[in-house]
Parts: structure tokens; sequence; C-alpha cells
């Protein structure tokens, strides 16, 4: 089999791809590079394992002509996509980016597919498809009702497939991410987002000569020291999750969604001391004021994917801590 995977240089993606051809799958990337990286890229057409990387395409969903040449240059079963823009807080100042990129980019590709009778995605979407959550831990059957655009186009996407299949037959597996976590524990892939948004990277670069102090934001929260308490799931548990839903869909699933997390739920606070433990030294640290529309607590409830897909997370906290350290730096020499 070989699998299309958009986005394929990106933080999760390569990632997956790398789970991909330890697994034996031949894989053909697509990516437009413009939140990745060509180090990635270079990186990643290394690495051959059981199976191999045929190609990196540089290329955009929002270019029919493009998708269609690299379908019909390479022999595609089954796509997993990635491509899409992210940042919640930039959605909100341009959201026309994000209904562009991530719903009409979606719907070129999906055209592609059927043209081409390909009938199996697996699809990254979000958990920001549930904004404010109404109970905990957050299961599939929680009410969807997004609060930001980002959000909002991912449960956009999460419908056209639904529709999809309904029309055309194609099967999807939906796959909703809480918060992720670590790099590959070879060192071969991990975060490298600019500028970069997410906890515990943040944390990491705060503790070297030219990092900025940390801002934890908000100490106030109903939790058990004053600060978030969130869900994060090992980035190598979570490409694992893609490799199963492909399996699923191989053996004839059925159009499916599924919650990725470990059910259990860190504090900021605990995060950050375990950073330090870690890394082996005092971090700078400034306390600032919450932001608007972070929730107390965010945790999933992952028994539907353990139940149908056979997932079940294996990495620890302290694992997706030590990899990513050992990733950035790493990535200070690339």
């Amino acid at each position: 089999m070989a699998i299309l995977v958009t986005g394929g240089d990106g933080y999760i993606g390569s990632q997956c791809v790398l789970a991909l051809i330890d697994s034996g799958y031949d894989v053909v990337i697509m990516d437009n590079r413009s939140t990745g990286h060509s180090e990635i890229s270079e990186r990643l057409m290394k690495f051959q394992s059981r199976g191999r990387i045929i190609e990196d395409v540089d290329g955009s969903l929002l270019n029919p002509k493009e998708i269609e040449q690299c379908f019909r240059k390479n022999n595609i079963d089954a796509v997993i996509h990635f491509a899409a823009s992210s940042q919640v807080e930039e959605s909100v100042r341009n959201p026309e980016k994000y209904y562009v990129n991530n719903v009409i980019g979606t719907i070129n590709l999906l055209n592609t597919m059927i043209r081409n009778g390909i009938k199996k995605i697996v699809y990254s979407s979000s958990a920001a498809t549930f904004g404010n959550p109404q109970y905990i831990p957050i299961d599939e059957k929680h009410p969807q009702h997004p609060i930001n655009p980002y959000g909002r186009t991912k449960l956009f996407v999460e419908n056209i497939l639904s529709d999809y299949d309904t029309a055309y037959g194609l099967k999807s597996v939906v796959l909703r991410y809480f918060n992720v976590a670590g790099a590959d524990s070879r060192g071969r892939s991990g975060e490298w987002h600019d500028p970069e948004t997410h906890l515990i990277p943040n944390i990491i670069r705060s503790s070297f000569e030219d990092g900025k102090e940390f801002r934890l934001f908000g100490t106030d929260y109903d939790t058990r020291d004053g600060t978030c308490i969130r869900d994060y799931v090992n980035v190598e548990d979570l490409a694992d999750a893609h490799v199963l839903a492909l399996r699923y869909l191989a053996k004839n699933g059925r159009t499916d969604c599924f919650n990725l997390g470990t059910a259990n739920g860190s504090t900021v606070r605990e995060i950050f001391s375990e950073c330090e433990r870690i890394i082996g030294k005092k971090i700078p640290l400034k306390e600032t004021a919450r932001r608007p529309g972070d929730p107390d607590i965010l945790i999933a409830d992952s028994t539907k994917a353990r139940s149908i897909l056979g997932w079940k997370p294996k990495r620890t906290l302290t694992d997706s801590i030590c990899t990513a350290y050992e990733w950035e730096k790493k990535r200070r020499n690339l």
C-alpha cells in the first residue's frame, strides 16, 4: 500500500510518516512547507525502514492540478490528511485563511480522491470542535460547539466527510487530538514551530541561555494548584493511532470518529516542575493573567479508540518531556 500523507513535513505528520514506514508502508508526502522546514523534509528522505518514502511533493491543496498530478504519478491506496492551518488565535484574526486552507483545500483533496477511485482517508481533527466542555472526560458523544474559526473549520470537514460517505462511499476515520507532546524517541523528528505556541517546547526553550522567561498564564483556575489541567498524549502514540486507523479502514471499517488522549491530566505547574527536574536546572518563570477562553480542565475519554482500534497510549508525560528536550538540543544544530 502507498499512503499519501498531506502535511507530512509537519510535527505530527512527520512522526506519522516515520510510523508508517516503520510499519512497512510506502509513503508519498505532499506539503506546501508554509509552516514546515526543508530540514525536516531532507531528514525524512534519508530514513528508510520496512517501508520507504517514495516522494516528498512540494505542493498545495489549493491547486487541484498539483493534487491530480500527485495521484496520477503515484499508486495511492489511502490518504492521511494533516495539512491545515492550526493556530487558534490567528484563526480569530484571519478567518479567511482558515476557511480557505482547511475547508476548500480539503474539498479539493476529497474530490481528487473520488475521481481517482480512492475511498479511504484518516483525518486529523481536533478537540477544538467541542468548544467549552460540558463534562469531563470528553467522549465522542460530547456536544460540538466550537468557539473559534479553527475549531469550526475542523467540524465543517467532519460533516463533509460524513456527507461524502453517504454520497460517494468515501470511508473516513476522524481522530480528535487534545494536547500532543514529545518527539521521536530515535531523534528523527520533533516539534519545530515558529512562533512556538505549545507548552512543553516553550518551557524547554526557556531553559537555554538565549531563551526568554516562561510565561505562565493564569494561577486562579479551579484546579489542584490553580493552573490549567490538560491531557497530553505522546506524539509517537498518536502516530500509532493513525496506523491503526488505516488498518481499520483496510478491513472495511465504517466511517467513525475517535478521541485520543490518556484520560489523565497534568497541571501547568506540574509540567513545569517536571521539565526542571529532567533538565536539571531552574527555569525563569513569570506568572501572568489567564488568557480568555482557556477552560480549567480538558481531559479525553479514549475508551472507544481502545475498544475499536485497539489503541492504547504507551508513553508517559516524562517520556514526552525527555524526547522533546533531546530533540530541542538536536534541532539547534540542524
